[in-house]
């Protein structure tokens, strides 16, 4: 198989030998219902191609709506490690609450990008309705200071609250909203979407607001308990992200088994854009957690709080321990601290 390297199987092996025989499955808690067509689709991929497994921990996917709910499950112990928000996590923090940790980021910066019903444009866009995931979302955080920055007032738009981007693309597409974001992914696959206008287009998107979009976060009860698989989970999806790097036919091949609903050359489309999207080194560095924050606490929804200190919300030890072992890569994230 392509995907998985010999190299990439002799350090999962090595991992592996390391790690005591746990009782239990690994809980990983996840947002989206069925494998996203954005880089994050990685935790789907690592588990139904084996990269968990070499790596030597038992995963266990839990599906639940949206950050809260994630955040929610992580804390009351429903699963050991959560993929969410990076916005819901700092304002956790920044309200004493110093349980949780980001340790890797599978999918950093989402591929967003802003779409239109047909014949929208941006400066139509004033007095319509846009859609978003839910009032505070990291969808809406971003996009109100993107589309500032094009122009269009944030208060001038009627915000519809609609849940998961699915769910959004559809009233899109039926004309039911004016806008909304969306990943590239979930664009593109969107039956007749030449028809819907790109309002912002990706590169756009993350130039006017560059934050890390998505962390995945564990207890400190759990990287005490359970760092060993902490540490093979990071390893899963570090090694799986460095096969999708290196070979373009690799993603598709592996999502086409997950997604059959998705045609080929959609699929394959997607796979060169993502090309220097993987996070080849675990996605998470000091620079761009701290800048994320500076942008978090210059929003109307964190005005008030106190900002924490990034060691109250992120722990490296993990993923430097992990890159101690399978070592630091050119392409895709770099490494700082």
């Amino acid at each position: 198989m392509k995907a998985v390297t010999l190299k990439s199987l002799l350090i999962a092996a090595l991992s592996a030998l390391a790690l005591p025989a746990a009782a239990e499955p690994f809980r990983l808690i996840i947002t989206d219902m069925e494998a996203p067509l954005v880089p994050n689709s990685i935790v789907d991929i690592a588990l139904s191609e084996g990269y968990f497994t070499r790596a030597g921990v038992e995963v266990e996917l839990i599906r639940v709506q949206q950050t809260p709910m994630a955040l929610a499950a992580l804390q009351s112990g429903q699963g050991e490690m959560a993929n969410v928000a990076t916005e819901g996590l700092v304002q956790l923090a920044a309200r004493g609450n110093d349980r949780l940790r980001a340790v890797m980021s599978p999918n950093k910066a989402l591929p967003y990008l802003i779409a239109g019903r047909a014949g929208m444009t941006l400066e139509g866009l004033a007095g319509q309705a846009f859609g978003i995931g839910r009032v505070g979302s990291l969808d809406q955080l971003l996009s109100l200071k993107v589309l500032e920055g094009k122009g269009v007032a944030p208060d001038s738009l009627r915000l519809v609250a609609l849940g998961q981007p699915d769910v959004r693309a559809r009233a899109l597409a039926a004309g039911q909203i004016a806008a909304t974001t969306l990943s590239v992914g979930t664009w593109a696959a969107l039956p007749d979407h030449e028809a819907l206008p790109v309002l912002v287009a990706v590169d756009a998107y993350y130039q006017a607001a560059p934050v890390v979009s998505k962390v995945n976060a564990v207890t400190t009860e759990t990287l005490t308990a359970r760092r060993a698989e902490v540490e093979a989970v990071i390893t899963a999806l570090t090694l799986a992200a460095r096969d999708m790097a290196a070979d373009p036919e690799a993603w598709p091949r592996a999502m086409a088994k997950l997604r059959p609903d998705v045609a080929p050359e959609v699929l394959a489309e997607l796979a060169l854009a993502f090309q220097t999207s993987w996070a080849v080194n675990g996605g998470l560095q000091g620079p761009e957690l701290r800048q994320t924050a500076d942008w978090l606490f210059a929003t109307e929804e964190f005005a008030g709080l106190t900002r924490p200190d990034p060691a109250a919300w992120a722990e490296f030890g993990p993923l430097d321990a992990v890159l101690q072992n399978i070592g630091i890569v050119g392409g895709g994230d770099g490494y700082a601290r």
